[in-house]
């Protein structure tokens, strides 16, 4: 099956003439009818007035037992948009007791329910009328998501509505595909083993990427037959409950699917520790993942998978080729805003190129459009919301003072919501905050090696070990690197290429286990011996 492979599909979108894309953006409301125009990187502020999304808010309730049902409070949390920091709606407010009866009816679904009894390959066909229907649904859900998020319509439309799709043709294929094994033993005994569904699953997903994140976690979950409580992201809780209504729709059962909106203290707590809950899967910080850990082991010791932060290495060699490792290195960090948790925010440069490096870097950070994400061509919309768009800048002021040279950016851009300034820092040393920190942001740190052996210390030099990046034009040397690469992922010429079946997880302290392909699927199952004595055996 061919990767997806994120850099291409979105340089083909950016470059699509309007006439071509999506008919959404026939239909933007008051901008509708002229093609507005794209400020490139520039301090200057954004002048026009944000388009209107064409997609109506239906879900803001939690989703319990396959039904919308208010929190138990009665309590609601404002969600944001953050091009222009306004409230777009009201969102169910859960907590401990909104957990309780979302795990109850999991629980329920899962004893006495039809779902883990019904046939693998009726799994199968409810998995892929839900696909289907996400296809059916790709423009609204990809117009909610830029909403909700900041990120390019573009991107949302064109790369991550096709994957959210393509996640779940896969999983829906290894639904009955999933057996265990016969073993030989010592002695006259039939020794099998069974793969059965763990049980409940709770489930945290984060902000940066809602959709995949969903998929990533209940794909695999629902595929080995089990029933799951999701926790969104509180930043951008709309589009979990979108697709939640579109799996009911494609016939799973009640109580297989619960959503929880809410803050992580008082709803993702609840959900960790809560001892009815056999397994946990949370993607988010790491620091954040230490409490879960903690959690977890404090309760009923439930098994958890972590999928945590990063601090990329992206390393360019002498003999690489210079124009495409500059473009990679670019999509690499400034992709999804920054926001992107194994992004290549270290760039290594050999230092032979360095100098040419360094100029066509910041020749490529001054040419990025940023703007309204719902403009055809824009390549950079805001960050999440005014606490991460705080975290950016105060990390740009500290490389500032730590006398990293500024090549370009370092300040807000625009005047309204919570845009970033391409930035690109030259003469960045290991142990500036900016080298050692996940920032999360659209912010480049440069810098220069000497040798392989150099470069392979500096790089494993971190807490984390999520992804790492390799140019050279040298099959030797990029042998020796992936080799030496303390990483769950390490991509050679070329970054953040996905795939369903590819697996997707860290080393250190950048998480445990794995997403996506077939390691997912042993997160969410148990493996049983079942040992019988046998009476004469013809063989053994």
């Amino acid at each position: 099956m061919a990767a997806r492979r994120l850099s291409s599909l979105l340089s083909r979108s950016l470059s699509a003439s309007s006439s071509s894309s999506s008919s959404l953006f026939s239909s933007l409301g008051k901008n509708a009818g002229r093609r507005a125009s794209i400020q490139r990187f520039s301090t200057a502020a954004v002048a026009e007035e944000p388009i209107t999304p064409p997609v109506q808010i239906s879900y803001t309730q939690h989703v319990i037992n396959g039904k919308f049902v208010d929190a138990a409070s009665g309590k609601t949390f404002p969600t944001y948009d953050p091009r222009t920091g306004e409230v777009i709606a009201h969102v169910a407010e859960g907590d401990a007791e909104d957990i309780n009866r979302a795990v109850a009816a999991a629980r329920k679904a899962f004893d006495e329910g039809p779902w883990p009894k019904m046939t693998a390959y009726e799994r199968s066909r409810i998995m892929l009328r839900f696909a289907d229907l996400v296809e059916k649904h790709s423009e609204e859900l990809a117009a909610l998501e830029t909403w909700n998020n900041g990120k390019p319509f573009e991107q949302s439309f064109k790369s991550e509505l096709p994957m959210l799709v393509r996640l779940f043709h896969y999983y829906a294929g290894w639904a009955d595909k999933i057996h265990g094994l016969t073993v030989p033993a010592d002695g006259n005994y039939h020794v099998q083993t069974l793969h059965e569904p763990i049980g409940v699953a709770g489930q945290i997903i984060p902000w940066n990427f809602p959709l995949l994140m969903f998929a990533w976690k209940v794909g695999p979950a629902l595929a080995c037959g089990n029933t799951i409580v999701l926790k969104t992201a509180e930043q951008t809780p709309l589009t979990a409950l979108y697709v939640a209504k579109l799996f009911h729709e494609a016939g799973l059962p009640p109580g297989v699917l619960n959503v929880v909106s809410g803050y992580g203290p008082t709803a993702g707590a609840p959900l960790v520790s809560h001892m009815d809950v056999d397994k946990i899967a949370f993607t988010g910080s790491t620091d954040i993942g230490k409490i879960v850990l903690e959690l977890a082991a404090k309760s009923n010791l439930k098994p958890v998978t972590l999928e945590l932060g990063g601090k990329s290495p992206f390393i360019v060699c002498e003999d690489a080729d210079i124009d495409r490792a500059v473009e990679e290195a670019h999509f690499a960090l400034f992709f999804n805003q920054g926001q992107c948790c194994c992004a290549g925010s270290r760039t290594f440069v050999h230092e032979r190129v360095y100098d040419e490096f360094l100029e066509k870097a910041k020749a490529r950070a001054m040419r990025r459009t940023v703007g309204d994400p719902f403009k055809n061509g824009i390549e950079q919309g805001p960050q999440i919301d005014s606490e991460q768009f705080e975290k950016v800048l105060r990390y740009i002021r500290s490389g500032i003072e730590s006398k990293a040279t500024l090549e370009c950016g370092g300040d807000r851009f625009g005047t309204r919501g919570y845009f970033v300034q391409p930035t690109v820092f030259s003469n960045v040393k290991d142990d500036m905050l900016i080298a050692q920190d996940e920032i999360f942001g659209p912010v480049q740190s440069i810098l220069k090696f000497k040798d392989l052996d150099e470069v392979i210390q500096r790089a494993n030099t971190t807490r984390y070990g999520l992804a790492a990046g390799v140019f050279t034009r040298s099959v030797q040397t990029a042998n020796t690197l992936t080799r030496a690469l303390r990483a769950g992922t390490v991509w050679v010429n070329c970054f953040d290429v996905f795939d369903a079946a590819i697996p997707f997880g860290g080393y250190k302290m950048s998480g445990i286990g794995r997403e996506k392909g077939i390691y997912s699927l042993h997160n969410y199952l148990q493996v049983k011996a079942v040992v019988t004595p046998v009476k004469n055996p013809a063989w053994l």
